[in-house]
This record gives C-alpha cells, sequence and structure tokens, in this order.
C-alpha cells in the first residue's frame, strides 16, 4: 500500500515527540527522514512508501507538500497535532523503527550533511522541481541494506 507522504510526516512527528524519543523533529530533519523511510522502502519492497516525489532543494531532499505544511515553524520543533500516526504494515513497521532508530538521533544538519553526501541527491540537479528518481534511491539504499 502507497501512504500519503503527510501520513508518513505524521507518523514521524509523532514518534519524534513521544517519550522515548529526544527532541522534536524541525522541518529540515523531517524531511531528510522522510528521504530515508521511502529510500529503504523502496530498496526492500521495491516500491514507494509514499506517492510524492521528493526533490533536490539546496539543504538537501524535500517532500514540497509536506514543507509547506510545515514551514510556519521554520528551525523549531514541531508538535504532535492530535492526529493519530498510520498503521504500517509489520515489515513496514519494522523498516520504519529501524529507519527513526538510526537517523532520528542525528541533527537536522546532521542529515542534511549526510544526504549531500549521498549519489540521489548529488546527482540531481538542485532545484525546485527536480525530482529525486525513484531508480537512483532503490539503487543507492539496496547497497545500504544488511545482507
Amino acid at each position: 500500500m502507497v501512504y500519503s507522504a503527510l501520513d508518513i510526516a505524521n507518523k514521524i512527528i509523532c514518534k519524534s515527540a513521544s517519550e522515548d524519543c529526544g527532541e522534536l523533529v524541525s522541518n529540515l530533519k523531517l524531511q531528510k527522514l522522510l528521504y530515508y523511510m521511502q529510500g529503504f522502502h523502496l530498496a526492500y519492497f521495491d516500491a514507494p512508501l509514499f506517492s510524492e516525489d521528493i526533490e533536490a532543494w539546496f539543504y538537501g531532499p524535500v517532500v514540497p507538500v509536506v514543507y509547506n505544511k510545515y514551514k510556519r515553524y521554520g528551525n523549531r520543533g514541531i508538535g504532535k497535532n492530535g492526529e493519530t500516526p498510520i498503521l504500517l504494515s509489520d515489515e513496514q513497521e519494522d523498516i520504519f523503527c529501524d529507519v527513526m532508530n538510526v537517523y532520528g538521533n542525528y541533527s537536522a544538519i546532521g542529515l542534511m550533511n549526510l544526504t549531500h553526501k549521498e549519489s540521489p541527491w548529488a546527482t540531481t540537479t538542485i532545484g525546485n522541481g527536480n525530482v529525486i528518481s525513484h531508480e537512483k534511491m532503490k539503487r543507492f539504499f539496496k547497497t545500504r541494506l544488511k545482507k
């Protein structure tokens, strides 16, 4: 099943706002976590987690519809909005938790620096409307899966 990026973003926000996670996630960090969620999902399932494109912006990968919804927060943390997070399949939940456990520990700037060193963003022309292809992401993230 393919979800909306806003639903996945809400799930990330809820997870980061829970007691067992550190700080609230900023919009910049949220964008990078969405990129990692999508990349690992493409690599593992050969299908996207969410339907919206990820674009290569100056500060790294961005899902414009999610960026626009949360841009009013600037660099501040985004708190829960009262929406119940969606439930994924057991395998998808495992990937989601793995990504949060590894990449959720990075700062927004740390994640930005990581994405800038990775081929999907680095080989896509930077600018609004320039989509990072699923094929690039899948190929790259397959090299990051544990064998």
